[in-house]
């Protein structure tokens, strides 16, 4: 964050098309953001979850942890388009590999 500047944008948006849920997430998610994006995920009830990251600008341990917390819960469900930012974290975590993660 710049000091002095504007706090960063976070959103986290939820859709429903049937047992479909796609969250569109922009901006920071970290320790501030990141049980939202959860809960935004969970308000619905789902069977098939899409998170929607290429919005997202910076990406902490946290929010590894909400995405890991989300695959757990959705197994082979789960499918997670990452921004460059997010995509970099992830490889970097040893996540890369993931099969909820789709490629840029």
């Amino acid at each position: 964050m710049d000091p002095g500047g504007a706090p960063p944008v976070f959103s986290a948006r939820a859709e429903v098309t049937g047992d479909h849920v796609r969250v569109t997430v922009t901006g920071e998610v970290d320790m501030a953001t990141a049980d939202t994006m959860v809960q935004t995920t969970l308000r619905e009830p789902a069977r098939q979850v899409t998170l929607d990251l290429r919005a997202v600008t910076f990406f902490d341990s946290a929010a590894i942890h909400a995405v890991v917390q989300l695959a757990r819960r959705f197994p082979k469900t789960l499918t997670v388009f990452p921004s460059r930012q997010v995509s970099r974290v992830l490889e970097i975590s040893g996540l890369g590999d993931q099969e909820w993660l789709r490629p840029l």
